[in-house]
């Protein structure tokens, strides 16, 4: 297989190896010639596109040829451009994809912790939450002289800080955004034990924070205010011992599917994300939803060019007027910025074939699925109804799967491309689009959805994905905690003081 064409009404088709110019390609009945060098990855014509035309991919328009393009040449920023300067006039249409029979249902059960109030985690950690960028160090310095709590605390599998620069010298949104991140972390089920870690002057004072964490585990979540302690590091150590001590009486316990929560996200895509990964990722969102659990979908901008589609899904017509104020509101956000709506992919996007955000897009909500859109979660807020939710929160890998963590989520499927080390809060399970990422990179690449590309079907994927999914939550570690990537960000829209 040279070339791959995903729906028999795209008249462009992906380079799966390096084609050579002269060299003749086949889909189906057409053989085309390719009539120069093309890059795996890369879009090459399938027949005459005129200036002005549609180009075709995913069975969708990703943008208008901005020169006539002739049968066999490539297709990308040379002389392709978005279409996404335009609204478009959005209407309630739901239109449920036939899936041909009853969706496959993820059946089993994980080994997690469950809560004092009926949640479920599938790490026993305890975490240091930093009310204010001030006392950053400070909250490295109480995790340093803490690791000897472990010795004998079989149970509890680390301690972690979430430094970030905010917490002060912010106002409105942004300040009352950064408050709901940091106490939604602190409810999080993955950590047995919380240390949220004051200064005394910032803006976001524990005792707001206190006020909106209520009501509260006292023996699962502790306070300290840095100025207001002779020594805050040993006293930071002393409360974690006593957190150390709750923590550490939980134990693992078998727990159904419908108790799980997952994340969707990818970064550092390429052409071939939107041909294995991401719709591998959307096989088990479909799975997971269908057995009673949750999949939690973000990045907002990546939607843009494919939001009908989502639209067309919407559960019912309040779920789709939400959908569409998602949209209108990241499309406005742009605009008050000065910035075009269509300001993506990144560099290394284009380098590996993506050329509009149409087509970004596209390849991107297929992490979704197919089934319906049950919700809108907006930024900061947290998952509360099972099946496919959509949250708001921009494309940034660090910004988005904070995000993805604060409303409750714990794990996220990370589909890529082109790589990447990082990793939240939460364990964040890296799904490569080609065998040669994961030859590159195995200490990044947790599994390989290259061998899509090489003869495994996507069933056969899927269950395999699966399988590796549960042990994720009964404890096995992904590659970006066994590395130490443990990292947040909140999104920042207004003034600094």
């Amino acid at each position: 297989m040279k070339i791959i064409r995903l729906s028999s009404e795209d008249n462009v088709a992906v380079a799966a190896v390096k084609l050579a110019a002269g060299e003749k390609v086949k889909t189906g009945d057409q053989v085309v010639t390719v009539a120069e060098p093309i890059l795996p990855g890369h879009k090459l014509a399938l027949e005459w596109i005129g200036a002005g035309q549609s180009v075709i991919k995913y069975g969708y328009p990703i943008g208008t040829a901005t020169a006539d393009i002739r049968s066999g040449s490539r297709v990308h920023t040379h002389n392709l451009h978005s279409s996404l300067d335009i609204d478009p006039f959005y209407t309630y249409r739901p239109v449920f994809p036939d899936m041909g029979r009853e969706p496959v249902k993820m059946e089993g059960y994980f080994a997690g912790y469950r809560r004092k109030n009926g949640t479920v985690g599938i790490r026993n950690e305890l975490w240091i939450i930093p009310t204010v960028g001030c006392v950053n160090r400070i909250a490295e310095l109480i995790r340093k002289r803490a690791r000897k709590l472990l010795a004998g605390k079989e149970y509890i599998e680390g301690i972690y800080e979430f430094k970030h620069p905010y917490g002060c010298s912010q106002v409105g949104e942004d300040h009352a955004a950064t408050r709901r991140i940091l106490v939604n972390l602190a409810r999080h089920p993955n950590a047995g034990g919380v240390l949220i870690l004051g200064l005394g002057c910032e803006n976001n004072r524990i005792s707001e924070m206190e006020k909106e964490l209520r009501p509260y585990n006292p023996h699962r979540i502790k306070f300290l205010v840095a100025q207001e302690s002779d020594d805050e590091v040993t006293e930071g150590v002393r409360l974690l011992e006593e957190l150390a001590d709750y923590a550490s009486t939980f134990r693992r316990r078998q727990c159904p599917i419908s108790e799980l929560v997952v994340g969707l996200k990818c970064g550092g895509s390429d052409a071939f994300s939107g041909i294995t990964a991401n719709p591998l990722v959307g096989l088990i969102c479909d799975r997971l939803t269908a057995g009673g659990g949750t999949a939690v979908l973000s990045e907002v901008p990546e939607m843009f060019g494919a939001e009908t589609i989502l639209m067309s899904r919407a559960g019912n017509e309040n779920v789709f007027k939400e959908i569409v104020d998602l949209i209108n509101d990241y499309k406005s956000y742009y605009r008050s910025a000065g910035r075009p709506v269509y300001e993506n992919p990144s560099p290394g996007n284009l380098e590996g074939g993506i050329t509009t955000l149409e087509e970004k897009s596209l390849g991107c909500v297929q992490k979704g699925g197919i089934g319906p859109v049950r919700a809108v979660i907006p930024y900061g807020g947290m998952a509360k109804t099972r099946g496919l939710n959509l949250l708001g929160a921009p494309g940034n890998d660090a910004v988005s799967t904070t995000a993805l963590a604060a409303a409750g989520c714990q794990m996220i499927l990370f589909t890529t491309g082109r790589g990447t080390p990082f990793g939240t809060s939460v364990p964040t399970y890296k799904i490569a689009s080609t065998s040669g990422l994961t030859a590159r990179k195995p200490g990044w690449i947790d599994f390989n959805a290259g061998c899509l590309l090489e003869g495994t079907v996507f069933p056969e994927a899927c269950s395999e994905l699966e399988k590796n999914l549960l042990q994720v939550a009964s404890g096995s570690p992904v590659k970006a905690e066994l590395m130490g990537f443990r990292e947040i960000a909140i999104l920042k829209r207004g003034v600094t003081l």
